[in-house]
């Protein structure tokens, strides 16, 4: 389980817990055309966007954010669908905390321990 902690006026309140299975987290990944100078400036464009809405780039193309429930995974997905680059492909997966887990990562031609999924969020 993920510990959450809020602030209410400069106090902390009691920590609640979320289910790991309510936790997803969104993959945004995408193939956009770089070609021409204009098609380049709305690739960095959308990049930008991703980053400035809280996502955590894991490769030039494929980004990260945990969100808290389908409801918020949703609300991102209208955001991004309103961003859309004029061509290209966008793809968005979401996948449970738990799933995240268990996600095999090779680097290097070696397989990299699991990253440890954040122990508590902290919320202002």
């Amino acid at each position: 389980m993920t510990t959450l902690h809020t602030e209410k006026r400069g106090e902390r309140t009691t920590p609640s817990f979320m289910s790991a299975y309510r936790m997803m987290w969104m993959l945004v990944t995408f193939d956009l055309p770089v070609d021409t100078k204009r098609h380049r400036a709305e690739a960095t464009k959308f990049r930008q966007f991703l980053l400035d809405q809280g996502f955590e780039m894991s490769q030039l193309s494929n980004y990260l954010r945990l969100v808290n429930g389908q409801e918020q995974f949703e609300t991102y997905t209208r955001r991004i669908g309103s961003r859309l680059p004029e061509r290209g492909d966008v793809f968005i997966f979401q996948f449970t905390d738990r799933q995240y887990e268990n996600i095999v990562r090779f680097s290097d031609q070696s397989r990299r321990t699991r990253k440890k999924n954040p122990e508590q969020i902290a919320l202002f």
